[in-house]
């Protein structure tokens, strides 16, 4: 089975000594930085929602997007979110990263698909973004069904039929629902509390890196497995679940302890 992420806007630029490997949209994010880097600092603040100063930032690291750069870093090791912390990419041995490689796969508004080794550039830029090109009005329209394809063909060379989306709805929104062929299964990570069970988006964004870091430190490929997910408390909660959406509770108690 593959599993999906979302990527982060936090980067982690610390050089890393790994070989890595070259996304396979790399054009792609060539030619929308190249769009991007058409925008002013003020338009690229409003389309992002962002500060003056992470405005300047971006817009620099657009300036300096080029096909051909020395600056880069491998995806997993470089992004720096929750779900990164949940992830834990950089203490995964040779072994669970191979497997990673093979089965882990990063949603990502500028490179479409990436997988953890594969080399980055300094960028933001949100799926969500309502970037302009000759393909639509956004980021979605520009992928189109592109993303869902090469999912299915990535499956198909593993001979799996099953998909794990850990990613957060935003990014698997540009996975086109009617060109994906894949079950989709997507994990639900609650907290306990005093009105009921609930979803806490830090916590959530969290164990999704969790259970992508449990798959792989299990070399998980039976999807029914997930349901053994017990990192930082939370176990299956099959009252709360719904097809394709099991759902994992985490206690107060075991809040407090992770």
């Amino acid at each position: 089975m593959l599993t999906v992420i979302s990527p982060a806007k936090r980067l982690d630029w610390s050089e890393r000594d790994v070989d890595m490997t070259a996304p396979a949209f790399g054009g792609d994010a060539v030619d929308l930085a190249r769009t991007a880097r058409g925008l002013s600092e003020a338009e690229l603040g409003k389309l992002m929602d962002i500060s003056p100063t992470l405005a300047k930032l971006n817009a620099e690291r657009f300036q300096r997007f080029e096909e051909t750069q020395d600056d880069v870093r491998p995806a997993a090791l470089a992004f720096a979110g929750d779900t990164y912390q949940g992830l834990e990419a950089a203490s995964l041995d040779p072994e669970d990263m191979r497997f990673a490689q093979e089965r882990l796969r990063i949603l990502s508004g500028l490179y479409g698909i990436l997988r953890p080794l594969d080399a980055i550039q300094q960028y933001r830029l949100e799926m969500g973004s309502r970037l302009k090109t000759g393909k639509g009005t956004n980021l979605y329209a520009y992928w189109g069904d592109r993303l869902a394809r090469a999912l299915n063909e990535e499956a198909a060379r593993l001979g799996s039929e099953t998909l794990i989306n850990c990613a957060s709805v935003e990014y698997f929104s540009a996975v086109d629902a009617e060109a994906l062929t894949l079950d989709v299964i997507t994990p639900q990570f609650l907290e306990d509390k005093p009105g009921g069970p609930k979803i806490v988006s830090f916590y959530a964004k969290k164990a999704r890196g969790a259970m992508a870091r449990f798959i792989i430190q299990r070399r998980l490929t039976d999807p029914a497995a997930i349901l053994d997910f017990d990192v930082g408390g939370y176990e299956y909660a099959p009252d709360l679940s719904a097809p394709g959406k099991p759902a994992f509770l985490r206690r107060e108690a075991a809040a407090s302890a992770a």
